[in-house]
This record gives structure tokens, sequence and C-alpha cells, in this order.
């Protein structure tokens, strides 16, 4: 099976007294059963990991995404967390039932979560291809972070929030849907200019380019040529 993997990893974990990690482990428990609460019990599984837990996410990329997101800010205040995410295979093993899963998509998720700094997120290449294909155009705000490698001399490019990345894209489409909007007004008076009695230009090229997005097409028809 494939499915994305949010590792969360308490900073320093190993380095702590004993009554600490269990005070650590028991806030981290709280922070998941909060954050994860959103998603539906059969659409996550929650692993416990040396250093802190994996909750793989079936079929929800977006989901994993917030719950991060969520993670770390409920986290602020005393734990020290930062995440990892992925993107892979997964595979039951022995006759433990689906909590106990190994795979590349937990391995490569803890891999990147060592990579990030307290308080910090980041995601794999996998993770930002699959939240693409769950929601065109959302990929955009996770930008590039750099090469890193691992242990096993493995290389992973990286990717971190960037609001800022998403909000640059969402202006790019509006300039461009204004500048469709204006060749649109402008081709259609020079269409009734050529003949009164031919088809509204608006209409005709709506008719052509069906994949027109809808609020372009609303606005397209309201200019009535």
């Amino acid at each position: 099976m494939v499915a994305s993997v949010v590792f969360l990893k308490i900073g320093e974990f190993a380095r702590r007294p004993a009554s600490e990690q269990a005070r650590l482990r028991a806030q981290l428990e709280a922070v998941i059963a909060v954050t994860a609460a959103e998603l539906p019990p059969a659409g996550r599984v929650v692993l416990e990991a040396s250093d802190g837990a994996a909750v793989v996410v079936f079929r929800d990329p977006i989901g994993a995404l917030r719950l991060a997101e969520r993670a770390l800010t409920a986290g602020a205040a005393g734990l020290p967390l930062c995440a990892g995410l992925n993107h892979g295979a997964l595979q039951l093993t022995g006759n433990k039932g689906a909590e106990a899963m190994t795979g590349d998509g937990i391995a490569v998720a803890a891999s990147v979560a060592e990579f990030a700094g307290s308080s910090r997120l980041l995601a794999s290449r996998a993770f930002r291809e699959a939240l693409a294909d769950a929601a065109p155009g959302r990929e955009a705000s996770l930008a590039r972070a750099g090469t890193f490698t691992d242990a096993g001399l493995r290389t992973h490019e990286l990717f971190a929030p960037d609001g800022r990345a998403l909000r640059r894209r969402q202006m790019r489409y509006s300039l461009a849907g204004i500048v469709l909007v204006a060749a649109f007004i402008g081709a259609g008076i020079g269409w009734r200019a050529l003949d009164g009695e031919r088809k509204p230009f608006g209409s005709a090229m709506i008719a052509k380019y069906p994949e027109v997005p809808a609020y372009l097409r609303e606005l397209v028809q309201r200019v009535s040529y």
C-alpha cells in the first residue's frame, strides 16, 4: 500500500531523563489525539517511534499536511517537535494488524524529520507530488528547501511551507485572468465591428474552449458582446 506519513520527532529525546521522556511522550500523545481528530479513525494509524511517533494517513495528503502544521503549532508550548512528511510504500508486518507497519514511506519520513529543526516542517518530493495530485495548485505552498543527504548516503530533495509562494501563484493566476478577460473584450469589439450579425464573441470562445475556469466564464458572459 501507499500512504502519507507524518513523522513527529521530539528534539534530543534520547538525551533527556526518563521522567522527562515520559512527560514529553504524554504531551505528544495528547497533541496527536487533538490534531488527528478531524481524520476518520479508519483513515489513519498512529505508530510509536523511539523518539516520537509516525501518523500514517491513507488517501489524504491534504489532511496529513494539516495535521503536521497543527501539531507543530499545538506543540509550541514546551514540546520541542519537528515534523517530516513523506508519501511512500508501506507494508503490514506479522499478524498484529494495521498497527504493525514498516516500509520506505516511514523510513524516509523519519529521515526528513531529522533535517527539520525545532518547530519546523519539511516534506519530501514524493509528498509534494502526492499533494499536487490530490489538490492541483496546493503544492505551491511547499517551496524548495534544498537537497540533504542522510546517514545512509541517500539524498532527499526537501520542501518547506511557504505561504508567500502560494500567494504569488494566486496573484499570477489573477493577473492572467485579467489579461484573458481584456483579450476577450478587445477581440469581441473587433468581432462585432466585422459583422454585427455574428454570434457574440464571448459565447463563441466559451463554446470553443470549455476548459475556461468557471469564474472567468461567468465574467465573460456578463460582458454581453
